[in-house]
């Protein structure tokens, strides 16, 4: 039989709430560096994370309040340094550190914020150049969006209404600088299209750092500027600054002074260039009246202008010559025709019966007995050929050249001159 040592058994309660008294009393502010793996954001806000190195790993979460205020984008193989406190879980007899502040390694949170900003933006096609519209040349009325109190509105508004004294300019007051700045100038770039004339919008405002430009690297302002309804010219920091704002923008100015002297052009420029086209179109239409003269003398000096009778007097000349060529063509045409037909007739008269009759010949037909006449229808008369075809008593009917006779065969016989 054993015996158990004299002592005070402990809960599982009890020594878990000594471990998280003893760990948390003595680990209430911690500063841990590692590898972020198997991080989610819960539909709640939090985000669970695993902090791992090359041998342990440490469970961790980031309440909502906190990651909230992270402006970059938290993903696994991130290496990071964290800060907060260790706690134990006793449900579950574990400890996690609670994040209170995120910081990535190597890189700064807003640096890598825009890094990642930029990445996403330019998948969707947002920088590409096809999708940006030009600005007008001479634009009816302009909208700053921008600060009211700043410098670079002042700067802007100089430099417009020396170039340009009749531009029309609307100031549209916003915060660029701070937490309001990205939702007032978003909301602007969103109502702006309801000013009426408005076509060309200038968003920017002066230099700054990084922080002070954070706004119009805000992916709430960069889809307000795609979104706009105007073209839109980004004219934010100094020429070596380059914000999400400028890489959507339809135009990117440098400085808030070269967007000024972008969207309107130099008066004294203008009017040069009038002058100048003024001076080229007086002189083309002098050019063009000298070749209009040299063309109407070139047709008044030919001579069908000069004397207008003799050229009808020719036509009449050639109307009459026209017409006698005619005449004798006709008359040509005519005697042709003659010859041909009384060539034709004499053809004919060699052919006919009656020229062989003139001849001194004769022509015999076989007749009907009946109605036995030189009226008898000549489709009942037969032309006699050959004796054999004759029988003693046919009648005959004899065409001479002159008259015919009426007889009777009495005998046929062959000729003795036939050839056999």
């Amino acid at each position: 039989m054993t015996l158990l040592p004299q002592v005070h058994p402990q809960s599982v309660t009890e020594i878990t709430h000594e471990i998280k008294e003893l760990i948390e009393a003595n680990l209430d502010s911690v500063c841990v560096c590692g590898e972020v793996s198997n991080c989610k954001a819960a539909s709640s806000g939090h985000v669970y994370l695993t902090l791992k190195d090359e041998t342990a790993q440490l469970s961790a979460v980031m309440w909502r309040t906190a990651a909230g205020k992270l402006p970059f984008r938290l993903q696994d193989g991130m290496q990071v340094i964290a800060m907060g406190s260790i706690e134990v879980y006793p449900a579950r007899g574990s400890y996690q550190l609670i994040i209170s502040r995120l910081f990535p390694q190597g890189v700064g949170a807003l640096e890598l914020a825009l890094r990642q900003l930029k990445e996403k933006l330019a998948a969707e096609g947002l920088f590409a150049l096809e999708r940006k519209r030009p600005i007008p040349r001479l634009p009816r009325r302009i909208a700053l969006v921008t600060s009211p109190q700043g410098a670079a509105v002042r700067d802007m508004l100089q430099i417009i209404t020396r170039r340009w004294p009749s531009a029309n300019i609307v100031i549209v007051p916003v915060a660029v600088q701070g937490p309001n700045a990205a939702p007032e100038i978003a909301a602007a770039l969103g109502y702006v299209h309801l000013i009426p004339e408005v076509d060309v919008v200038i968003c920017g405002r002066g230099g700054g750092s990084l922080e002070d430009l954070w706004a119009f690297n805000e992916e709430l302002v960069a889809r307000a500027i795609v979104a706009c309804r105007i073209p839109v010219i980004s004219a934010v920091g100094h020429e070596i600054d380059v914000t999400i704002a400028d890489l959507v923008a339809d135009v990117r100015a440098l400085t808030p002074s070269e967007a000024a002297e972008l969207v309107v052009p130099n008066h004294a420029d203008v009017l040069a260039a009038l002058d100048g086209a003024r001076g080229r179109l007086a002189e083309a239409l002098k050019q063009r009246a000298i070749r209009a003269r040299l063309r109407l003398d070139a047709l008044a000096s030919r001579p069908v202008l000069k004397n207008p009778g003799q050229r009808i007097r020719q036509l009449m000349e050639s109307v009459d010559d026209l017409d006698d060529r005619m005449q004798r063509a006709i008359r040509q045409r005519v005697e042709h025709a003659k010859q041909n037909v009384t060539g034709i007739a004499h053809a004919l008269d060699a052919l006919s019966p009656l020229g062989v009759l003139a001849r001194g010949y004769s022509m015999t037909f076989q007749t009907p007995a009946a109605e036995f006449s030189a009226s008898t229808p000549q489709e009942g008369r037969k032309l006699v050929r050959r004796a054999v075809d004759l029988q003693p008593g046919d009648r005959l009917l004899t065409y001479l050249q002159e008259g015919l006779v009426i007889s009777r065969v009495e005998q046929t016989a062959e000729r003795d001159d036939h050839p056999k």
